[in-house]
């Protein structure tokens, strides 16, 4: 009987070890998910590096492109001030984009980012950028923020990439409380289906 008690007892643990390292995944998995994405530039996430460009130059030059998009919920107007430079590879580029604050109120950004064509985001890397830090801006106010770039010398290696002659760099601001941009979005989609001309 004693034997039949512990087995269950042991059973019990294990099942409340593997329970809580599945809570324990749960809460990770988001970090976790962004990591890989960084590492591997998986979904067109660019590295992020502490450290300047590296001193080699390569002769091979690509245009880098930007491009900005706002959540409706945020209320700021928010563009690159350059459409585009050119960049020669292992070459340390300075790029800036300007947002404004169009409410009445102070409001706290923050942006997510992504690089395209994916199969070269591993080789793009960021360096300083607005995108690290939440950003809030006054009522009326504007910013011009910048972003310190190169793209790594090692794409000289990598045949699979050696047709990319340009690189968009995307960015996207959100409202920090995402709760308040669900609501309004929400809103706007009720109002918008509420008007439609077919009654529909």
């Amino acid at each position: 009987m004693r034997a039949g008690r512990r087995g269950k007892g042991w059973t019990a643990g294990i099942m409340l070890a593997v329970a809580g390292g599945m809570l324990g995944l749960s809460f990770a998995s988001v970090p976790l998910y962004r990591l890989f994405c960084q590492v591997t530039g998986y979904g067109g996430t660019p590295n992020v590096e502490a450290e300047a460009a590296p001193g080699a130059v390569a002769e091979r030059v690509i245009t880098v492109r930007f491009d900005s998009n706002v959540n409706s919920a945020l209320p700021w107007r928010f563009k690159p001030t350059q459409r585009a430079v050119d960049l020669r590879v292992g070459e340390e580029g300075l790029a800036f984009y300007r947002a404004e604050n169009i409410s009445d109120k102070p409001v706290t950004g923050t942006a997510s980012f992504n690089v395209t064509p994916f199969k070269a985001a591993q080789y793009f890397s960021k360096i300083e950028c607005f995108c690290f830090t939440e950003q809030t801006l006054a009522p009326g106010e504007f910013v011009d923020m910048p972003v310190t770039f190169y793209v790594d010398p090692d794409i000289m290696a990598d045949e699979n990439v050696a047709d990319v002659k340009a690189i968009t760099l995307s960015y996207t601001f959100y409202p920090v409380d995402m709760d308040d941009a669900d609501e309004a979005e929400t809103e706007r989609t009720a109002s918008v289906a509420t008007t439609r001309p077919d009654g529909g």
